[in-house]
């Protein structure tokens, strides 16, 4: 389990590789700067089209605040989606409290059709699944602390998926998996209600593609960042996963042919910057085939 942490990634740049970063100006300004990737694409089974706003990796708390999160919602309600998904880690810090100030951001999503996320890594970090140096040690309520922000995130509208799936349509069904790292995917559950829909699939960690048990009309990954930090010719020196660079980013293929989207996220893990790595909220035109 490759985590990015300061020391590793600060290991995987050497000091050339930081003098590279500092002489491009590297920091907030690359990694505070979004952008908005729109894509287009068939999806079987759909009899009408489908926007779908993707936001991924917002890890509020340790380097990101509500200010960060009030412009992604912006952004995100300015393309007018007909569904909004979250791909994990909303969370990066320890809850002693329920994260008011980010409950109010997410709030102001609108979609017709509904807000729909999965949990991370760090998500179970902040529940206290697991210590850390910002999370403090690790809890022994943390089920009951996953519980409590479960009802939370639904109380703001958002519903978190943890190996389940809802009708969002006729044509139209979405699952969740829970965090491959720290919980218990089940890809059967969250897809159980699909019939003859076509589906929409959101696993945090895309390192679960390869085990996918049957075929999905697409999929949404975060979780790499797309190494965060990326350097020319090279590429990202450190990417969390156990596939390297197969998953890094972009467009991707998981078992059974299922296409699947590797974002690059919003927020910050590990260390607070990027480089040649912008954030990005994703926008997904998906259309019958």
């Amino acid at each position: 389990m490759a985590l990015v942490t300061r020391r590793r990634v600060l290991r995987a740049l050497g000091g050339g590789g930081l003098g590279l970063l500092a002489a491009g100006g590297l920091g907030t300004a690359q990694a505070y700067r979004f952008g908005v990737t729109r894509h287009a694409r068939p999806l079987p089974g759909l009899k009408a089209p489908l926007r779908v706003v993707f936001l991924t990796d917002l890890h509020y708390g340790l380097y990101i605040g509500a200010g960060s999160v009030r412009a992604w919602v912006d952004a995100a309600n300015a393309q007018t989606p007909d569904l909004v998904l979250l791909g994990g880690d909303q969370l990066d810090s320890r809850l002693d409290e329920e994260p008011q100030a980010l409950l109010t951001e997410l709030a102001r999503l609108r979609a017709p059709l509904g807000v729909y996320g999965v949990w991370g890594n760090h998500d179970y970090g902040s529940f206290g699944r697991y210590g850390g140096r910002h999370y403090g040690p690790a809890r022994t309520d943390w089920l009951a602390k996953r519980g409590v922000l479960e009802a939370a995130f639904a109380n703001a509208g958002v519903t978190i998926l943890r190996n389940a799936g809802r009708p969002l349509r006729d044509d139209l069904y979405v699952g969740g998996v829970d965090d491959l790292w720290h919980g218990q995917p089940d890809v059967g559950t969250a897809l159980a209600g699909a019939e003859e829909r076509a589906t929409l699939l959101v696993t945090h960690n895309p390192d679960l593609l390869p085990e996918l048990p049957q075929e999905v009309g697409l999929t949404l990954c975060g979780h790499t960042h797309g190494g965060q930090v990326r350097l020319p010719v090279i590429g990202a020196p450190m990417v969390p996963s156990r596939y390297g660079q197969r998953y890094a980013m972009g467009w991707v293929e998981g078992a059974h042919g299922t296409p699947a989207y590797v974002s690059r996220g919003l927020g910050l893990s590990g260390i607070p910057f990027r480089n040649l790595c912008e954030p990005e909220v994703t926008v997904v035109d998906l259309q019958p085939r």
